[in-house]
């Protein structure tokens, strides 16, 4: 434990406060800013996310420099707070398969939408946006921006234009998920990144690196088509997002003038930002400050929402994880209760990756509660004891987007463990390499050891909630099956439910896939979380929805 004491002393209290007041000090307003409507965030993020387009820092780079400042073919609807999120359209005003070929999808864009600096959104613009993360010829191609897309969407292949309102896109096998994943790709302005590229010293010769240099002056300078336009940027300190005025949706039209981001790592730095005044927004507040910001009159929002805190086991050789006796014990050994508690009550309980209301959660047999007594005989079945317990360790971070509250969240869960013979031990780094880690996989030097990753992650479609964690074909660095989980029998069960385009077949499809997950336990399911969010009672028109993302654009400042 001792790189737990070594960032709980480098993120001790005095000095992120410190960081959070240097950053807003830095960016204190102008006279002009003070006539503006501004909205100041707190991220859990210990960064920016990245600005060109594919964000980083998980979910909380599409949450906060995706959805407000891009937009992509297909997006959420962020609308409602009472149903889950559907897919709705976003560039593309429809969409349907090739029914002689079923590789084959056809996007109609909507017309007259423009980029923040003033080109059209049309189809060569969704081609090069495509090419850019898949295309290695082409001269904008951006490895940087491959891992964070191309296994968000890994059967998509290619861009055609049929004509400048319509493009095909071709995925390596029929896939029904297409439609959803590409709420991931965010399109970014051809013309604007070509003035960057043209903007490079000529001295700057090599293709590849007067790429690079132009992707760098485009995220210091970015484009793309949605309702808020970057204004000021400083890298590891903030960003500033302005309204959009001439938004192509009215509904999303920007009602906050400007919008400030500032990553807070810590909690309680974030919550001390909150109760002072320094902003106006919090993400995960400390569950032990909840009272407070009550009583002060802030609100807090909060819904059960698609997104699962779990621990990803490893199934490479040598893991103890490969018996599923192992597997299901640790699963029996979690109180969740408990830890909900310690929470202030915000996390739901999980029974697997779906809720168990759920179209896709099927009927496992296994059912995953707290049973120590059960717990504890299929360990003795299994070889450990008290005298002998498994020592094992786990990959795990100390903040980060969906991450909840680390720290208290996995001490928590280790000490239950501990009473079903279990000695886990914790490699705690910081969350964005953690996040790259999770493509690199348990075999790859990154894990140090680590049998198991805590990486959070959305359950909101098919791919993101089942498919690349159990699939032989996301295998690092295809996608995100960290654990090397998988075998034909789930390989069948994925194909069965990619290739059903009608939905209640393909609900039926990825039922009988969670079933067997559940039962099969490649992971340790220990929180479904409800996205605790705080903020000031200036700040009107918020809607939580049952969605990991949430749109600012809608809301407004008293």
């Amino acid at each position: 434990m001792k790189q737990h004491k070594s960032f709980t002393r480098l993120m001790s209290k005095p000095l992120a406060l410190s960081l959070v007041y240097t950053a807003i000090a830095l960016g204190s307003a102008t006279p002009a800013a003070a006539q503006e409507k501004v909205l100041r965030i707190g991220m859990t993020a210990a960064d920016i996310p990245r600005t060109l387009g594919q964000p980083d820092q998980g979910f909380e780079g599409n949450r906060f420099t995706g959805i407000p400042m891009y937009d992509s073919l297909t997006q959420w609807d962020l609308s409602k707070a009472d149903v889950p999120s559907v897919v709705i359209p976003g560039l593309a005003t429809s969409w349907s398969i090739n029914p002689d070929d079923k590789t084959k999808w056809i996007f109609k864009l909507r017309p007259g939408v423009k980029f923040h600096d003033g080109s059209d959104v049309n189809a060569d613009a969704i081609v090069w946006n495509v090419q850019k993360v898949l295309d290695k010829d082409a001269p904008h191609f951006d490895p940087s921006q491959v891992g964070v897309t191309a296994s968000r969407m890994p059967t998509l292949r290619s861009a055609k234009k049929i004509d400048d309102m319509t493009v095909e896109l071709t995925t390596s096998e029929p896939d029904a998920f297409l439609p959803i994943n590409l709420t991931n790709l965010f399109i970014a302005s051809p013309k604007h990144w070509e003035a960057k590229l043209a903007a490079v010293p000529a001295s700057v010769t090599a293709p590849a690196e007067r790429a690079k240099a132009a992707w760098t002056a485009f995220a210091a300078d970015a484009s793309g088509s949605g309702p808020f336009k970057m204004a000021r940027f400083v890298p590891r300190e903030r960003l500033e997002m302005v309204a959009n005025k001439s938004y192509w949706d009215p509904k999303r039209m920007a009602k906050i003038d400007r919008v400030v981001l500032l990553p807070i790592p810590e909690a309680n730095a974030r919550t001390a930002a909150l109760l002072s005044g320094q902003v106006d927004w919090i993400e995960a507040p400390a569950p032990d400050s909840l009272p407070q910001i009550k009583q002060r009159g802030f609100t807090l929002y909060s819904n059960p929402q698609p997104h699962v805190w779990p621990w990803q086991l490893s199934f490479a050789e040598g893991s103890p994880w490969l018996d599923k006796r192992v597997r299901h014990a640790a699963n029996l050994c979690v109180d969740r209760a408990g830890l909900k508690t310690l929470l202030g009550d915000l996390m739901g309980i999980p029974k697997g990756t779906m809720a168990a209301d759920h179209p896709w959660f099927g009927k496992p047999t296994f059912d995953i509660k707290y049973d120590v007594d059960s717990a504890k005989k299929l360990m003795t079945e299994a070889g450990y004891s008290a005298a002998k317990p498994l020592k094992t360790k786990v990959q795990i971070s100390a903040s980060g987007s969906g991450q909840m509250m680390p720290l208290p969240m996995n001490e928590f869960v280790q000490q239950s463990l501990k009473q079903c013979f279990f000695d886990i031990d914790f490699d705690v780094i910081e969350w964005n390499t953690l996040f790259n880690n999770w493509r690199k996989g348990a075999k790859d030097p990154s894990a140090n050891g680590a049998t198991a990753t805590n990486v959070s992650f959305s359950s909101m479609d098919p791919f993101f909630g089942l498919v690349r964690f159990t699939s032989t074909k996301t295998f690092p660095p295809v996608s995100n099956n960290w654990g090397l989980f998988g075998n034909p029998e789930f390989d069948q069960l994925i194909q069965n439910a990619r290739t059903t385009f009608d939905d209640k077949p393909r609900d039926e499809a990825l039922a009988k896939l969670h079933t067997r997950i559940v039962e099969e336990a490649p992971f340790i399911w220990v929180a479904h979380d409800v996205g605790p969010r705080a903020m000031s009672p200036k700040v009107k028109g918020v809607v939580q929805p049952k969605n990991w993302f949430i749109d600012i654009a809608p809301m407004s400042i008293q």
